[in-house]
């Protein structure tokens, strides 16, 4: 019975360390996707994106009918046949002299920052030269660096508009905040479709509100049926619609079904999916979009000027020598245990490197970012952890203990350990408060550390020994 239970313990702790260095693979269309979640960096160690963002200098083209209106779908219009209609061109700088300051400079770094906060992206640098208005962003590189770069010059002007007159009915100001939900596709679409459906969920002021109610109501969809003098039914149709414009570009252009009461428009993105890829596609865009919208309009139009990878002072090869290192005295440390303390060192190496494994996962899904001095934290978190199997292994290397013997010294060994550690503890959690990044990333991976080897070695270490020592 004691065999069956090591050796379920021990097959339990294989089981995690296989997972946490190869992984688990399913096939997903045609191909092996990794499930377990990857490592995040910051960028002293995965390398940085540069983004240099310049105030537009630029004009925009308007063309106006004699009456003053804009004419809409004018871009393929030549000057030639602007003037046979009579229009007239008009160029408008897209920043004028009033907005370029060092006050609105400032308050759009203060919204680009937010932005980047809202996408969860916590190691950044936002730098602004206060007499041209030049934003330099510096941001980790990953996989969705280009959505996060796409963001950023994005002024994020919201408007909704009378589709025929132009008409500002809404804007910005009247926005509360902006998120994104789900919901069952079957709800608001025909039988036949099924899936989840990705919704951007705008809530509006107190204020704003009121408005949206007066404007659904207006703008809502009507069908009627009139007779005519020969008794004959015509069906009419208020074709009254709103558009809904971001940055002076329509996104959709609609009437409303019924009158909204509830300050709480949701906006359908893509379709209905069951496709995962699909499905996280729409989230990102709807996000996206979210960010900005409750982020609030910049006061300034900015353009990328520059967009620049800068690799990490640390290269792939020095990484992979200081891990190779690590394991390399990891287990020579453990060889020790075993030799020293036999069948019970084994036992006590063997949870080790399931702690050295659980570690790992425990980083990819607190999400902590890594950095070089996280790297750090993981290799004084190994060094405790020795420490602690070590004098465990010690103290009950003596003759056949009596079971409450045994519990005493563990219950001993484990509160004299964690009384020395204090000071380390009390260190650890002032540095996840720290607003630079690597700091931070080293004290959230020696906070997560000294949990695991608390709840770890209380568990399984303690399962294991007790197992091997009891009659």
């Amino acid at each position: 019975m004691k065999k069956i239970k090591i050796l379920t313990i021990v097959l339990g702790i294989i089981l995690v360390t296989m997972i946490a260095f190869f992984g688990i693979y399913v096939p997903v269309q045609n191909r092996m996707e990794n499930k377990v979640k990857g490592y995040s960096y910051t960028m002293n160690l995965k390398g940085s994106r540069n983004i240099r963002l310049k105030v537009d200098q630029s004009n925009k083209t308007t063309i106006k009918d004699s009456e003053g209106n804009e004419v809409e779908n004018s871009e393929n219009l030549t000057d030639d046949q602007i003037q046979e209609k009579g229009y007239s061109k008009e160029e408008t700088p897209y920043n004028s002299e009033e907005v370029l300051n060092e006050k609105n400079y400032f308050n759009t770094k203060d919204i680009i920052e937010e932005r980047l906060k809202k996408l969860a992206i916590e190691d950044y640098s936002v730098k602004v030269d206060k007499n041209t208005g030049d934003i330099l962003v510096e941001i980790p590189e990953n996989d969705d660096t280009d959505t996060v770069v796409s963001n950023l010059a994005t002024v994020g002007k919201f408007e909704i508009i009378d589709k025929q007159t132009k008409e500002v009915l809404m804007d910005n100001h009247d926005i509360k905040l902006a998120n994104v939900m789900y919901g069952s596709g079957n709800s608001k679409t025909t039988a036949s479709s099924s899936g989840t459906t990705v919704y951007l969920n705008i809530e509006f002021t107190k204020e704003g509100t009121k408005k949206l109610e007066d404007i659904s109501n207006q703008y809502v969809k009507t069908d009627t049926t009139q007779t005519t003098e020969n008794a004959e039914t015509e069906d009419t149709t208020n074709n009254k619609e709103i558009s809904m414009m971001m940055d002076d570009k329509e996104i959709m252009s609609t009437s409303f079904d019924e009158t909204i009461k509830t300050g709480k428009l949701q906006l359908s993105v893509g379709k209905a999916t069951t496709e995962n890829s699909t499905l996280q596609g729409y989230v990102s865009q709807a996000s996206n979009m979210a960010v900005v919208l409750d982020t609030g309009k910049m006061p300034v139009q900015y353009q990328v000027e520059a967009d620049q990878y800068i690799l990490s002072d640390i290269t792939n090869q020095e990484l992979n020598r200081i891990i190779y290192i690590t394991l390399g005295v990891v287990f020579i440390l453990l060889v020790v245990l075993i030799v020293k303390y036999r069948f019970l060192g084994l036992l006590g190496a063997v949870s080790y490197m399931g702690l050295f494994s659980a570690l790992f996962l425990l980083i990819r899904y607190t999400n902590v970012a890594l950095s070089i001095q996280a790297i750090l934290g993981i290799i004084i978190l190994l060094i405790l952890n020795y420490i602690l199997v070590n004098k465990l292994l010690f103290n009950l290397k003596t003759e056949k203990l009596e079971k409450m013997t045994t519990n005493q010294r563990l219950k001993d060994t484990y509160q004299e350990f964690f009384l020395k550690i204090i000071p380390i503890c009390i260190a650890t959690i002032v540095f996840c408060f720290a607003k630079w990044a690597p700091i931070s990333s080293f004290g959230m991976v020696m906070f997560w550390g000294i949990v695991l080897i608390a709840i770890y070695n209380l568990v399984i270490t303690n399962a294991l020994l007790k197992i091997r020592i009891s009659k």
